[in-house]
Order: C-alpha cells, then sequence, then structure tokens
C-alpha cells in the first residue's frame, strides 16, 4: 500500500513538473517558427519595369508567407552603385538584385548571350525566348559557383542611343564616345558604328553627358524618361540593336537559410511575377516614347538602308567574339537557335 502510494506521489509531481516547464518551453517554440526574415531588394533604377517587378515580388513574397518575410525595396542605387549591389547579393548583405545581365559577366561571360546584336527583331520574339527553357535555365544556373541564383529574366525592350545632338544617319555616329554596358558584345557594337565606346555604370551617365565626358549613351527609352535626361540631352536615335534583357539573382547563401516552406514560396513568386508583369512591360515601354515626346525630347529613325546596313554589320558579332570561347560560343549559339524557332 505504501509503495502504491509514493507511485502515486511521484507521478504527480512529475506532471507538476512537466506542466511548470510548458511555459518556459513555449514561448522558445513560438519564437523559432514566426521567425522573420528580411528580404532587401536592390536595383540602380527607379519607376520602372524593375523596380516595378520589385514591388510586386515583394507583396507576394510577404503575403504568401503570411508575414514571415518582410522585402525592402532599395531603387535608384541606393544601396551602392551596381558592381557593390552585385557583390552585395553574393555575400548576403542583399538578397536580391535586378538588373541588366551584361553587369555580371565578370562572374560569368555566358551572361551576355542575351544582349548579343541582331539576335531579336521583335519584343514578342524576345519575350517567347526567355522564357524557353534551354535559354531560361542555362542563363538563370549560371552564377551558382559565385553564390548567386537567377530566379527570374524579364523583357525591357531593344535599345536606342540618347545623344547631346541629333544624329540621322548612321554615319554621324563616327567618332563619337559613346556609354555601353561591360559588355565585349556592346563594346564592338559601337566600334562597328565607328565610335568610341565607353563602358560606365548608370549613375555616371547623367552628369557624363551633362560634362560632355561622353556625347551619347547606349540604353533604352526608359532609362531616358525616369531618370530624367532630357535636361542633359534631347535627342534619341532609335538603333533598336540590341534588345535588352533583365536579371533577377538572388543570394544563394539567404535563399539556403530559409526553410523549405519559404524557399518554395520566393522561387514560385518570382517565377509568377516574371512571367505576369510582361504585358506591364510592353504597355510601360510604349508609353515612354509619347512621355519623352512631350518633355520635348525628339526621337529619330535611321532610313531604312542605314537600319539595314547596321544590322549587317552587327549580326555577327555573337559568333565572331565567341569562336575561340568553347562555353561562350555555346550559350550564343543557344539563343540564336531559340531565337530561330521562335521568330
Amino acid at each position: 500500500m505504501q509503495t502504491r502510494r509514493s507511485t502515486l506521489l511521484w507521478a504527480m509531481c512529475a506532471v507538476l513538473i512537466g506542466t511548470a516547464a510548458l511555459p518556459a518551453l513555449a514561448p522558445r517554440a513560438h519564437a523559432q517558427g514566426g521567425k522573420t526574415y528580411v528580404m532587401k531588394l536592390s536595383t540602380a533604377t527607379v519607376n520602372d519595369t524593375q523596380h516595378e517587378w520589385l514591388k510586386r515580388f515583394a507583396a507576394a513574397v510577404e503575403k504568401d508567407s503570411g508575414g514571415r518575410i518582410k522585402g525592402e525595396i532599395y531603387p535608384a542605387s541606393q544601396l551602392g552603385a551596381i558592381p557593390r549591389q552585385i557583390e552585395g547579393v553574393q555575400f548576403g548583405s542583399i538578397q536580391a538584385w535586378i538588373g541588366p545581365p551584361e553587369f555580371l559577366v565578370g562572374v560569368d561571360e555566358r551572361y551576355e548571350a542575351l544582349s548579343a546584336p541582331g539576335l531579336f527583331t521583335s519584343q514578342e520574339q524576345m519575350v517567347r525566348v526567355i522564357q524557353d527553357p534551354p535559354v531560361r535555365d542555362m542563363i538563370l544556373g549560371l552564377g551558382a559557383n559565385k553564390a548567386l541564383m537567377g530566379i527570374g529574366l524579364i523583357p525591357i525592350g531593344p535599345s536606342s542611343i540618347i545623344v547631346r545632338k541629333p544624329v540621322r544617319h548612321l554615319a554621324e555616329f563616327k567618332g563619337m564616345k559613346i556609354r555601353v554596358l561591360a559588355s565585349q558584345f556592346q563594346l564592338e557594337m559601337i566600334k562597328r558604328m565607328d565610335a568610341s565606346p565607353v563602358a560606365m555604370t548608370l549613375a555616371d551617365v547623367l552628369p557624363g553627358l551633362q560634362q560632355g565626358a561622353i556625347d551619347a549613351s547606349l540604353s533604352s527609352i526608359t532609362v531616358y524618361t525616369t531618370m530624367q535626361f532630357q535636361d542633359a540631352a534631347k535627342y534619341v536615335t532609335e538603333t533598336q540593336q540590341p534588345f535588352l534583357v533583365s536579371i533577377i539573382e538572388m543570394s544563394k547563401k539567404w535563399f539556403e537559410s530559409l526553410p523549405p516552406d519559404l524557399q518554395k514560396i520566393v522561387h514560385e513568386d518570382a517565377q509568377k511575377v516574371s512571367h505576369d508583369i510582361v504585358p506591364f512591360v510592353s504597355e510601360f515601354f510604349s508609353d515612354q516614347y509619347k512621355i519623352w515626346a512631350g518633355r520635348g525630347g525628339e526621337l529619330i529613325k535611321l532610313p531604312d538602308a542605314e537600319q539595314s546596313e547596321l544590322i549587317e554589320r552587327v549580326v555577327s558579332i555573337g559568333a565572331d567574339l565567341s569562336k575561340t570561347k568553347p562555353d561562350l560560343n555555346k550559350a550564343v549559339m543557344t539563343v540564336f537557335e531559340s531565337a530561330k524557332r521562335n521568330k
């Protein structure tokens, strides 16, 4: 009888001890399950397609994660020049960056395959190619061994050249100093136009035009309007080459630190936003021509024969510059084959 009473007493004590421990354990379990992850998203531009993608992505991830991921958006190079933003993504201090893949040629030169001159002839073709699995998967996978993870590709549109004085003929580009991205394809294109290419980050372009350090800049109409370039140069010659694409690179280190359910949300939301934003891109790009004209800017088209001559000069650049580099050549051939299938 005494043994039975002792056993019951010990059982009651165990229950009381366990119950007393629960309040101490519960907050810890709750804190771990409810951890909030900060997602810093960076770009060099503002109020454009890239900025819009970041806003849509941040909102989608925050909603679908139930607030477990909080997006912070830093446009207009608030987190430093583009090279610093990319380094931040590699180190994990910035969670994602969006911009032209040409800025990643220091990571892997195959990133510039999509900007080969003469590759695309229309916005619709460009969309089909960047959504083509062989192309999409190749480009998004390039930075995996350099702490980067591609999560999306979006179209921007055809390039044009903003100039300080009107250029109405191809020959008038001769001798000009024209800003380009740090891309061997863009450098070579300007050389084949008998001009001098100057690699320069976006933040330096406007002062460069204002101070006369450069005569012109190769970019897109969306940059000229959103960055208020009309105060430095009012003339835009529509060369239509190359077409521009933006890539979204995420910190591989940060992504792999997320629980599996959050990884799934981030990956799926990035794909969905990249797909759903395409109609916005087309409308936004078209609207910028009207905005430019409304601000007193002039849009100039080359004569048809000269536009054809330009394409003839530059269409072989991708093949010519990659023929001694097997990996780059394979990437170039992959995108050109896709463009041929997706005319």
